[in-house]
């Protein structure tokens, strides 16, 4: 517990110094300008300032980059065949990142069984090493666990066995390992049925019968009233007709609401004339004291604006290591990043949505009644160069920012650094977008070749399943022990040895041509053969101990 309680102080120091050294100049003014008293209620609002100022800080940037890219995600959305060129270069990067996460998961377990083979059962850290074994995958534990019978005593070799603290380091990053590994696995399989959806959508736009068609079924069961109500024509005029243009149409509609907020971060420091769009329609309804229209209107704009925040968080990725990852393969790191980082964006952002309204007096150099945020918060006025200098012209840098998002100068930035990024006019990206789509053909002929041997197999049971339970129904009522007595046993004993009547030996062959199915050469391994799954007397070179279940020796007189 105490070196965690360490290793949190240390981890966190960093970034809790900037706060600090922020509080710390804030404290400096105050008390060097004469015109300020420093009262308990003051400091307090010095602090909130500090946290503010931060946290403001990194709202403009984020505002700047979901302002646009949001409406652009959705007016890329429509094209179909620009998401799929860009989901060929994902699946590119994706299999460069899952070879790295498998390889490095190997050298991992490498690690693992060396040292689970160097600490036994009675050295004082097997208990470490057994946690840290537990936390591997299954089919590891299983090859980990097989050399592991013997008993030797830890004092009679003098071996260099590891420390508890090289232990930690260990747990810590097969912790990591095994999470990258899952990570990837579930990331490929989520882009292949990306990959296939998008796919068929290019192949069903051109189809004159109007009816989508699926390469492969579902992997999930539908809901029986959505594939009642969304039949095949239904989903070929959402997909191919209705959804590009509501997409576009969406994408026009955010453009808009994201030109007000740039033009109301810029002006809305000027309140007479009033110039930030939202003060005017917040102030007209006022007027005529609509509060269902000024309630919609702030639910409206808070809405947008969290949007566009919160979405960029979603898209931040820090070196690999803090990001947020679909379908629950995000690790606790990660989740702890982004909790902090949302908690501590929503008083900015909350405070920037007063300034946009001209709602908080500090701002707006108006008498009003303070608000609930500025009761909790306090006001600003106590550091004036922070509510009339950095509160107010600091967010028109969003206009920089949104310019330098809309030419994708930090994409090209990062291109240039050697991080492979998604550029329509690049050699790189042409590169990876065709293996990509190579990568992609070949796992949709593997699925293809499965599908094909599981019809195939399925087709078979269906033709000779009914035809082999009855003769083997038949086979045990002409073989039941209590309608033969002693004689007829014994001769019928003594005759199989020496000769093979034909009713016998016609009804084994017509067992054995029953019982084997052919192979499937087309799938991967020998493994799915149903007579493996069935006898389970498969062999490793490819031969099987025996062709059917019959009790009857067929070879006896060989």
């Amino acid at each position: 517990i105490t070196g965690k309680f360490k290793t949190a102080l240390i981890e966190n120091a960093i970034y809790y110094g900037t706060y600090l050294l922020i509080f710390g100049a804030f404290l400096i003014y105050v008390a060097v300008n004469p015109n300020l008293h420093l009262e308990w209620s003051q400091l307090q609002t010095i602090g909130i300032a500090a946290a503010n100022t931060w946290g403001l800080f990194l709202l403009v940037l984020l505002l700047g980059y979901g302002l646009v890219e949001i409406p652009r995600s959705y007016w890329y959305g429509s094209r179909k065949g620009y998401l799929l060129m860009k989901t060929y270069f994902k699946a590119a990067k994706l299999t460069t990142e899952k070879a790295d996460a498998e390889e490095n998961l190997e050298d991992m377990m490498e690690e693992v069984r060396k040292v689970s083979e160097c600490i036994k059962y009675n050295h004082p850290l097997r208990k470490c090493v057994d946690t840290i074994l537990r936390k591997c995958p299954p089919e590891y534990q299983e090859k980990m666990g097989r050399n592991m019978d013997d008993y030797e005593d830890f004092n009679e070799k003098q071996n260099n066995y590891p420390s508890e603290k090289s232990l930690v380091k260990l747990h810590k990053q097969v912790i990591y390992s095994v999470q990258r590994h899952r990570r990837t696995q579930v990331q490929w399989r989520i882009l292949l049925e990306q990959a296939f959806y998008l796919e068929d959508v290019a192949k069903n736009e051109s189809s004159a019968t109007r009816q989508f068609v699926h390469t492969f079924p579902p992997q999930e069961p539908e809901n029986r009233l959505i594939r009642r109500f969304y039949t095949p024509t239904v989903e070929w005029y959402w997909e191919c007709l209705l959804r590009p243009w509501s997409y576009r149409i969406l994408a026009v509609t955010l453009a808009v609401f994201s030109a007000v907020v740039v033009w109301s971060e810029c002006t809305f420091f000027s309140t007479k004339p009033v110039l930030s769009l939202f003060a005017v329609f917040i102030q007209q309804a006022e007027k005529t004291y609509n509060y269902i229209y000024i309630e919609m209107a702030c639910f409206l704009t808070i809405f947008f604006l969290s949007i566009c925040v919160y979405s960029t968080v979603f898209r931040i990725r820090v070196f690999n290591y803090y990001y947020l990852a679909s379908h629950h393969q995000t690790d606790a790191y990660s989740l702890l990043f982004s909790g902090m980082l949302f908690c501590r964006l929503t008083p900015p952002l909350c405070l920037n949505f007063l300034g946009l309204t001209h709602m908080d007096g500090s701002i707006s150099h108006q008498d009003n009644q303070p608000t609930a945020y500025t009761l909790i918060m306090g006001s600003m006025k106590v550091l004036p160069f922070i509510a009339d200098g950095f509160y107010i012209y600091y967010p028109m840098l969003v206009v920089i920012l949104c310019i330098a998002t809309y030419f994708s100068l930090g994409t090209r930035c990062l291109n240039l650094l050697g991080f492979q990024q998604f550029m329509g006019d690049n050699d790189m990206t042409s590169d990876l977008t065709d293996e990509g789509k190579e990568l992609i053909r070949r796992e949709k002929r593997k699925r293809q070749r499965q599908e094909d041997g599981e019809t195939r197999r399925r087709e078979w049971k269906e033709r000779y399943g009914n035809q082999r339970d009855e003769i083997t129904r038949n086979r045990n009522i002409h073989a039941d022990p209590t309608e033969l007595n002693y004689t007829e046993m014994s001769n019928s004993r003594s005759a199989s040895k020496y000769s093979r009547t034909n009713n016998r030996t016609e009804r084994d062959r017509i067992e054995l041509l029953q019982d084997a199915e052919p192979l499937d050469f087309n799938a991967d391994t020998f493994t799915d053969d149903p007579l493996e799954l069935e006898s389970g007397r498969y062999q490793p070179g490819g031969r099987y101990l025996s062709m059917s279940h019959s009790q009857s020796r067929i070879f006896d007189d060989v």
